[in-house]
């Protein structure tokens, strides 16, 4: 009997036995549900169905009210005043109100380790003016203040639950979003069940959430053609067309708002040297790599921001693959017959691919690139600590250009996996964060793209597509930009 039990929960976990229960395919475990510490794309899948934000954004990137049901701009750009949704409970029972977006925002701001406090480094003070109402001001207009608001910085978490759990918090996670947190086996599954007191009448429409890591390409698109699982992202190249050909499945695919690349570390090793950088940045060829590994769905970039977005400036070049170049800078450098290092990558096959790539294009001017995996979260814990090389990572997007940048080439930043520190692109970027209009934004973010593509802290090798594998049976799930998946609406057929 107990043995037939047990055999019926792993069916239904892994989403063949419940109607109402999505799995979903992920590349990775994620590293960190705490919104405080995390710094990973695969953390926010997840985050986004525990936690609600202050505010959220639509299919077109627009800033639409989430907790926060409406807000006033005042003193010039300085004030906020936030009137917040009545009525929300975190899954503990913890009253949501503006005590609890005031403990949020300081949280996020002062906390030991927080991944949040350059996004929320002008906040001077939060005030709760009453139940309801949050009257937060800067330092100065800051442009990107709503757009940081509709990710992890506006994620809302439970007082109670941390100061209950401490450091356990992130193993343990409480929100007011439309599902609950149930267990986590690491490297397995994460599984969430519908908030039965969401505010929202009528959502969510499942009953359980299930996100399974699959870091290989092929065992991830082998479970959703099997119908193990209802739902992949990403997908890779090699296999859009063979989910296309499913009648039981569907891609969606659009242009995303991140970047792909490599950063080099400017504090130890061969690229402390700012020529062996440009050497070894010269033998990139990204038309190759996008034929060759995207076959044809990534797109070249130079820098940054990609196509459509506010920052982006299709008068800077997408640097090309120079070899002869490529050996002047050895020369340069003092290393005239090439140099070694290591390029640490996270594990998967297109990762793996793609480094192989760097290494074969790098050896063509005499750089030997020496290919190290390690597990996605154990590698953003050391290129954190500023222990690697180099090391290909990227970043997902966000829909204001400060979220693409500030907190990666800016002097000790927290997602600055170099160790770069120039104090006239950190002018810069301050610069930009005050400045209401378009045009003038454009302007400083430009200068400052010009600057790291000559002092490389990293290098901009392509901007991805978001590429998700969907089982027809699922349906109201909205396409956002973002490329995070929301599971509120989304229902299966038959239901």
């Amino acid at each position: 009997m107990k043995k037939w039990l047990a055999a019926v929960v792993l069916w239904s976990l892994g989403g063949l036995g419940l109607a109402q229960t999505v799995t979903v395919g992920l590349d990775a475990d994620p590293p960190n549900l705490d919104p405080l510490l995390s710094s990973a794309l695969v953390d926010r899948q997840v985050q986004n169905q525990i936690y609600d934000k202050l505010v959220d954004l639509d299919e077109n990137l627009r800033i639409v009210p989430m907790l926060a049901t409406s807000w006033r701009v005042e003193e010039d750009g300085k004030v906020y005043v936030f009137n917040l949704r009545q009525g929300v409970k975190f899954h503990d029972g913890t009253d949501f109100n503006a005590e609890a977006v005031k403990f949020n925002l300081d949280r996020y701001r002062s906390a030991p380790g927080s991944r949040r406090s350059g996004e929320l480094s002008l906040i001077t003070n939060v005030q709760v003016v009453n139940p309801y109402t949050v009257r937060v001001t800067l330092r100065e207009p800051f442009a990107p203040f709503l757009a940081i608001l509709s990710d992890r910085s506006g994620m809302m978490v439970s007082p109670t639950a941390v100061q209950k759990l401490g450091a356990e918090f992130g193993n343990n996670p409480v929100g007011t979003g439309p599902f609950k947190f149930v267990e986590r086996r690491r490297q397995d599954r994460i599984v969430l069940a519908r908030n039965e007191n969401y505010w929202q009448r009528g959502f969510p429409r499942i009953e359980q959430l299930i996100y399974r890591p699959f870091p290989d390409d092929d065992v991830r698109v082998a479970n959703l053609l099997s119908g193990a699982v209802s739902i992949i992202t990403p997908v890779a190249a090699k296999d859009l067309a063979t989910i296309r050909n499913n009648p039981n499945l569907t891609v969606n695919n659009f242009p995303g708002i991140g970047y792909q690349g490599i950063w080099l570390n400017h504090t130890k090793g061969p690229f402390t040297n700012k020529a062996l950088r440009q050497a070894f940045a010269a033998t990139i060829d990204r038309d190759v790599v996008d034929r060759v590994v995207f076959l044809g769905t990534a797109l070249p970039s130079n820098g940054p921001f990609p196509p459509g977005t506010l920052a982006y400036d299709k008068t800077i070049p997408v640097p090309r693959r120079d070899l002869a170049l490529a050996r002047q800078k050895l020369a340069e450098g003092g290393r005239p017959q090439g140099f070694s290092f290591t390029l640490t990558i996270a594990p998967g096959p297109v990762l793996a691919q793609l480094a192989q790539v760097y290494q074969a294009m790098a050896a063509e001017a005499g750089i030997q690139v020496r290919i190290e995996q390690v597990e996605f979260g154990t590698l953003l814990d050391r290129a954190a600590k500023l222990e690697l090389e180099a090391v290909a990572v990227g970043w997902s997007g966000r829909p204001d250009p400060d979220g693409n940048i500030y907190d990666f080439v800016r002097c000790k930043a927290p997602n600055n996996y170099s160790g770069y520190c120039n104090p006239r692109v950190d002018n810069l970027l301050n610069r930009a964060r005050t400045v209401r209009l378009p045009e003038a934004r454009r302007d400083l973010y430009s200068q400052i793209t010009k600057i790291i593509q000559e002092d490389l802290p990293y290098i901009y090798v392509y901007h991805p597509q978001t590429t998700i594998g969907v089982s027809r049976r699922l349906s109201g799930l909205p396409v956002i930009p973002d490329g995070i998946l929301r599971f509120r609406g989304v229902s299966l057929g038959g239901q």
